[in-house]
């Protein structure tokens, strides 16, 4: 009986591990598409360099709430 409950709450361990680090990898890739598009839109209109950036901070920003949101509830699932 104690070792399937250990068992259990090695699994659950597991979960939320698994599940903050797809969430950091979500985070990432995520960002890195808002850089390399926001790179690619700055080399083709080099006036609009402003607006483009105050954008992709917010958006980055708002990504990276969203992974923070995400890991924390990995880790309350313990």
């Amino acid at each position: 009986m104690i070792t399937s409950l250990l068992a259990i709450e090695g699994v659950a361990q597991l979960g939320a591990a698994v599940g903050a680090g797809l969430a950091a990898i979500g985070a990432g890739i995520g960002i890195g598409k808002i850089g390399g598009s926001a790179m690619d839109a700055m080399a083709r209109q080099p006036e609009v360099i402003s607006k483009l950036m105050t954008n992709m901070i917010i958006a980055a920003a708002l990504i990276e709430g969203v992974a923070l949101f995400a890991a924390v509830i990995a880790f309350m699932c313990l």
